[in-house]
């Protein structure tokens, strides 16, 4: 049975994570093409570097289930998330061939600021459980 975060919100968020990267990465070596169209020009060796951020994908899906590797594997998804941003720069500053191919404009856009959501679920589903913040008057009051 997986050690899971005691609370509800956590535990879906974790869970979910998990199948997000792992179906994720699965997907850079059934659809490579995909994610070659879409890496920038200025970078080399675009197939292997598909590859390596499935890999990476597929490592950090399967390590957040694993309690020792949790915060690790956030931090390297965390990591990751920002390694890969630049593409989906490339794309809404480029976006002629992407619409071509039939992605809606508005989605290219969107794509930027939902990377920041991906990252914050993914260190915010990885920090292990501890209390609940309280206000306290006379911490504030100081």
């Amino acid at each position: 049975m997986l050690d899971l975060p005691r609370s509800w919100p956590k535990k879906i968020a974790l869970l979910l994570l998990a199948v997000f990267f792992i179906g994720a990465g699965v997907n850079h070596f059934l659809s490579p093409d995909f994610y070659t169209a879409i890496m920038p020009p200025y970078l080399p060796w675009h197939r292997e570097l598909v590859a390596l951020s499935g890999v990476f994908e597929l490592l950090g899906g399967v390590a957040v289930l694993i309690p020792a590797l949790r915060s690790l594997a956030g931090w390297g998804l965390v990591a990751l998330l920002l390694a890969v941003f630049p593409a989906n720069v490339h794309m809404a500053v480029h976006p002629g061939p992407y619409v071509e191919g039939g992605v809606p404009l508005w989605g290219l856009y969107a794509r930027l600021p939902l990377q920041l959501v991906f990252l914050v679920w993914a260190w915010w589903a990885t920090r292990p459980d501890g209390p609940a913040l309280r206000f306290s008057p006379r911490v504030a009051a100081r």
